[in-house]
């Protein structure tokens, strides 16, 4: 059956884990955790990884500890194609072997109690998280009680600060989502028998641990204990757990949660209900600062061996994809039974990766093994040198001269290729500066924009009195102050409308010998002179009514001295008054003949005049 990818999606993280991850300290480094933006598929900054935010709460944080950049060298996988039950199996195991059997992380005694298998199902192949490590089915290990299922932190990503190491073995692959995961040999790579015996009192000490009558130690008490002293195992250290200070200690992240926070932090990596109790402390004493390690304690010291420059060997690799578990990771979190179905198939296999793979190595013999090639190199090359260059009858080089001559030409392709990557580094660091001046400048220039439209909002409810608000936010200040100004603009556009149609209906009132302008802001200004218009307008409707009082009298025929009416003085208010109630009666008439519709009720002040 065809199997499908499950392919990424836009981010999903929530205030209540951000708030979490402040709680746990993993954000007080500034620039230590980016969020993604809109983007539905990862393009992590330069020098970040694409993480999750279950593989921060389960003990991750950047710069990562060694012994898992190794383990993801060894197995050749990335950091997104882990579970989050399997981060949460290397931070116990790193804090098992500091805090309880008093040795740095070892890989000998790795390879005695895990494995790394395929993570699937019959119809759908996992990329991210598509590997989980899991315990071999014949070794007694301590129950962790992972959650039946974590499918949701898939959707949880984000991106990490991975400072680059000064050697390039040390460094995590960049992120790539298109890699496809191929079973190494590697991933089911046995102890060997030296390796056994030199870790066999590490296991017995491991089932000490573990059934010690009254003293039992469990995995979930291991975890609450290294998320009580606010260390992340997984993260590079100055010092080991077995150092720990107390709340002093310089590994620390952050004060002590809350009895209320940590457990509902327990709960939720863990199977452990409601009615299950979080262990309050572990039965058996942590070595720390206050509970040092026995005098003469033996730190047994074992890495991952890593080929040169940090590769995986090809011969190492097996390409069918169909090998290795199809187990859901619900079926595999919280049992053993993932090494079970995997086991046989990789059976054949088994006794030829432990002896394709280099046993494990001190970084001292590392070193002295580069120095031996290193000496050869500048000494006996050249003497041989000297000796070779005057006999032209040899044709043929002995091994030994092969050797030489190809360690030379290694020698100076190594310093072309640092002096290349020197380039490139710097390079790229010139690069990396541009891009956060330009992203500054970007910043500043977006926050310029956004004031000044707040700006035009604040104008626009100044001069209008009147405030809106949307109805639909988009939580984007940028968005927002400009939708703001949009719906101001729309007001705005209605108000000057009803106001060009009522100033052209009063335009040939106020101005009878003027043509009325072709634009709203010529019309407008034409109603805004210094002059009281409405005064202007009063007074020529004095005029009218005066002439028309005038003809009106004059044909009624009465006998009047118009000389005389138009020498009267000024006449008092009480006198004004009195005629206009004598002439009452016969008002109504009057206005009608001159054309205006008659008031409920007259004025009896005096007209204006000048």
């Amino acid at each position: 059956m065809a199997t499908e990818d499950l392919e990424w999606e836009r981010s999903k993280i929530s205030n209540q884990d951000v708030n979490m991850m402040k709680k746990l300290g993993l954000m007080k480094k500034e620039g230590a955790i980016r969020f993604p933006s809109e983007e539905s598929y990862p393009t992590p900054p330069i020098e970040y990884r694409v993480s999750f935010v279950d593989h921060l709460i389960r003990g991750l944080s950047t710069p990562i500890h060694d012994f898992l950049r190794v383990l993801l060298f060894v197995y050749g996988v990335q950091l997104h194609q882990l579970t989050s039950n399997s981060i949460l199996h290397v931070a116990i195991f790193i804090t098992l072997c500091e805090c309880f059997l008093g040795v740095p992380p070892n890989w000998a005694l790795w390879k005695r109690i895990f494995c790394l298998r395929r993570n699937g199902s019959h119809n759908t192949a996992y990329n991210i998280g598509g590997v989980v490590i899991s315990v071999r089915s014949d070794v007694e290990y301590f129950d962790v009680k992972f959650p039946d299922s974590v499918q949701g932190w898939r959707k949880r990503w984000l991106y990490v600060h991975e400072e680059s190491a000064n050697s390039v073995e040390h460094n995590i692959a960049p992120f790539d989502g298109n890699a496809k995961i191929l079973r190494r040999r590697s991933w089911d790579a046995k102890a060997t028998e030296e390796e056994k015996t030199a870790t066999e009192a590490l296991m017995s000490r491991i089932h000490e641990l573990q059934n010690t009558r009254g003293k039992e130690l469990s995995g979930i008490q291991i975890t609450t204990y290294f998320l009580r002293i606010r260390v992340q195992p997984l993260q590079a250290r100055k010092n080991p757990l077995w150092t720990y200070a107390g709340e002093k200690d310089a590994n620390r992240l952050s004060k002590d949660l809350s009895v209320k926070d940590l457990d509902k932090l327990i709960r939720r990596i863990s199977s452990l209900s409601k009615k299950d109790p979080i262990p309050s402390s572990c039965r058996v004493e942590p070595y720390s600062a206050t509970n040092p390690l026995p005098h003469n304690h033996p730190t047994l010291a074992s890495l991952p061996p890593l080929p040169e420059d940090g590769e995986v060997e090809e011969q190492a690799v097996v390409t069918d994809d169909n090998q290795g578990s199809s187990l859901p990771e619900s079926e595999i979190a919280g049992s053993r039974k993932s090494a079970v179905s995997s086991e046989k198939e990789v059976e054949s296999d088994a006794s030829e990766s432990t002896q394709s793979l280099p046993s494990a190595a001190s970084p001292g013999n590392k070193r002295k093994r580069t120095e031996v090639v290193d000496t050869g190199t500048s000494k006996a090359g050249t003497s041989h040198a000297k000796e070779v260059a005057p006999t032209e009858e040899r044709t043929t080089l002995n091994p030994y001269e092969v050797a030489l001559i190809s360690s030379e030409k290694a020698r100076k392709k190594a310093e072309s290729s640092a002096a290349i990557v020197e380039d490139l580094r710097k390079r790229l660091r010139d690069a990396e500066t541009s891009l956060s001046d330009n992203i500054t400048q970007q910043t500043a220039r977006e926050e310029d924009i956004i004031s000044r439209l707040e700006s035009q909002c604040r104008r626009f409810v100044r001069r209008t009195h009147q405030e809106f608000e949307l109805d639909t936010p988009e939580d984007d200040r940028l968005l927002d102050a400009l939708s703001l100004l949009e719906v101001n603009a729309d007001e705005a556009r209605e108000g000057i409308a009803d106001a060009e149609s009522s100033l052209s209906r009063l335009f040939p009132f106020f101005f009878t010998k003027k043509e009325k302008p072709d634009t709203f802001a010529a019309l407008a200004k034409c109603f805004n002179a210094e002059e009281d218009l409405g005064h202007n307008l009063r007074q020529e409707g004095l005029k009218v009514g005066v002439e028309g009082t005038i003809a009106l009298v004059a044909s009624s025929q009465q006998n009047i001295d118009w000389a005389k009416v138009g020498e009267v003085p000024k006449m008092e208010t009480k006198t004004w008054q009195s005629l206009i109630k004598a002439a009452k009666p016969n008002s109504k008439k009057i206005l009608a003949f001159l054309g205006f519709k008659p008031t409920p009720a007259p004025s009896s002040s005096k007209p204006e005049i000048k």
